[in-house]
């Protein structure tokens, strides 16, 4: 197998970020060599600022050209679409509130959303935030979580992922084994977490074994150092957290996914050699590269892709780690929907706005 082939090979297990409303040459270069298999879009994606049918055409126009160059007709096509401060998409999108606040209207707000992500070409939303606001100043969870006990947290957790599974979307946990404790943002640094086993189970866990249970296909690590658990790695690279814990005493048999590579908890591990192998092992499948946070270059995701490649041949990566991992993401590829993008009705929007607001006062 060539470099080529071993690079495109990363493609089956890469959602890559793109660097605006158009194409680059390097976005161009990067979907044509490496193919990955999704894309995740940020606000720099959509026209700001002008109307609805324009933005939207600009929109539809780059996932045009994002499956022309990957020459994939079956993609993730996937958003950060929580509410609240996590909405990247323009007007008439509905400004949602945050997961806090939805209580019992979880369900029904997350119908209306994949509504709206159906209308854009989603199929996959990075929802439901599964952590637990149980540190007053963290400063990247807090109200994005459902609730500040395992138990609020679970149901608001659980009834949005159903809402999304319910009208044709996937949904995702995050961030596992649970960031709703830490007092700082792993976008800018690595936080720890010194909570034993144990202490997991009481609380960070309860969330994600619920939704386990209601067969969410797709969970998201956390870039945590858990010193207790694994003194050595963050929980991305931990094959006591993501194969002892959510794989065998959880029982998971969906996709796992990184949390974003360009995250700066993370960003420098994955530049050394030999990490993307150690993620494979541990029990990742799929990798965010966003090029929203630290830099848009393309060169950080060719070094990971090339690592991966150096990886293979020097089979500290073995073959059968890596079929496994695309088994399990073709099997989920193979039932997610392709939605056409569409503008919606000013009534849906409506609807869809006066729930916003109901949800508020919930």
């Amino acid at each position: 197998m060539s470099v080529s082939q071993k690079l495109r090979r990363f493609g089956h297990h890469l959602i890559l970020g793109v660097s605006g409303t158009t194409l680059s040459d390097d976005d161009k270069r990067a979907l044509n060599e490496l193919k990955p298999i999704g894309a995740i879009f940020f606000a720099k994606n959509f026209l700001d600022g002008t109307p609805y049918q324009i933005w939207l055409e600009s929109f539809k126009d780059l996932n045009r050209q994002i499956r022309e160059y990957t020459e994939h007709d079956s993609m993730f096509l996937t958003l950060d679409h929580e509410g609240g401060r996590v909405i990247r998409t323009p007007p008439p999108i509905t400004r949602f509130p945050h997961a806090l606040l939805l209580r019992s209207h979880a369900y029904e707000v997350a119908k209306a959303t994949a509504v709206e992500l159906k209308s854009l070409g989603i199929n996959l939303s990075w929802a439901p935030v599964a952590d637990i606001f149980s540190h007053p100043d963290n400063p990247v969870i807090g109200p994005r979580a459902f609730g500040n006990t395992p138990e609020t947290a679970t149901q608001g957790a659980r009834d949005y992922y159903l809402g999304l599974r319910d009208s044709g979307i996937l949904g995702c946990a995050k961030h596992f084994p649970g960031h709703g404790d830490t007092s700082k943002d792993s976008h800018i640094e690595l936080p720890i977490l010194n909570l034993t086993l144990e202490d997991l189970r009481l609380r960070e866990l309860i969330p994600f074994r619920a939704l386990i249970e209601v067969q969410i296909p797709l969970i998201m690590t956390a870039h945590i150092l858990f010193p207790k658990i694994d003194a050595d790695v963050p929980a991305t690279l931990s094959q006591a957290i993501l194969e002892t814990i959510l794989r065998e005493e959880l029982d998971f048999k969906g996709v796992v996914v990184s949390d974003d590579l360009d995250m700066k908890a993370i960003s420098d591990i994955f530049m050394k050699a030999g990490t993307v192998a150690r993620s494979f092992n541990a029990g990742c499948d799929l990798f965010i590269v966003s090029r929203n946070i630290n830099s848009s270059s393309i060169e950080r995701t060719y070094r990971i892709a090339e690592d991966f490649a150096d990886s293979l041949s020097n089979g500290s990566l073995d073959e059968t780690v890596v079929e496994a991992a695309r088994e399990r993401i073709e099997k989920l590829l193979a039932v997610t929907p392709q939605y056409s993008i569409h503008a919606l009705d000013k009534d849906v929007l409506l609807q869809h706005a006066q729930l916003a607001i109901a949800s508020c006062y919930s």
